[in-house]
């Protein structure tokens, strides 16, 4: 989806590498490794980003509901904290790849809110641990908490602001 203020777009399942940053050292110590991550949706609006996983690895539909993503730095409405993020200087359907390379390249820091970003029993850290370097390249979406919200909710939940 595009408008001329926000991009919205889906991110099939797939390994990225990730860069931990922050206090917390068994955080750290998982920093440049390659992990599966679940599909994604992405939206955009001005400079700010926002992103969502899903449960399927299938384009979602407006009525499809959104999981939280597990990924530090980003709270329960999605929005993420840039911290390290170079943040892309244009809103294009150009610039997708730039904003997806933008969020991956950034350190994951600290946990943004009260948002619980994971079902695993050991939490973020745990999570993460579990998939680093694994080599089937399955994220468990069963870990995925619910965002209590569907795709169009997610699309539109910024309008009042």
């Amino acid at each position: 989806m595009r408008t001329p203020d926000r991009i919205v777009w889906w991110a099939r399942a797939q390994s990225r590498v990730m860069f931990f940053g922050g206090q917390e050292k068994c955080a750290r110590d998982l920093n440049g490794h390659l992990y599966p991550h679940p599909p994604l949706v992405f939206k955009v609006r001005g400079r700010e980003l926002f992103v969502r996983a899903l449960a399927e690895n299938t384009r979602p539909r407006a009525e499809t509901q959104l999981k939280t993503a597990p990924y530090w730095n980003t709270d329960s409405r999605g929005s993420v904290c840039a911290g390290t993020m170079r943040i892309p200087g244009q809103l294009a359907a150009n610039s997708i790849s730039a904003w997806e390379e933008a969020y991956f390249g950034s350190e994951f820091t600290h946990p943004s809110g009260a948002v619980r970003l994971t079902k695993h029993r050991r939490g973020f850290v745990g999570l993460w641990k579990s998939l680093k370097d694994k080599k089937d390249n399955t994220f468990p979406t069963d870990m995925l908490t619910d965002a209590k919200e569907t795709l169009f909710e997610f699309i539109e939940s910024d309008k009042e602001f």
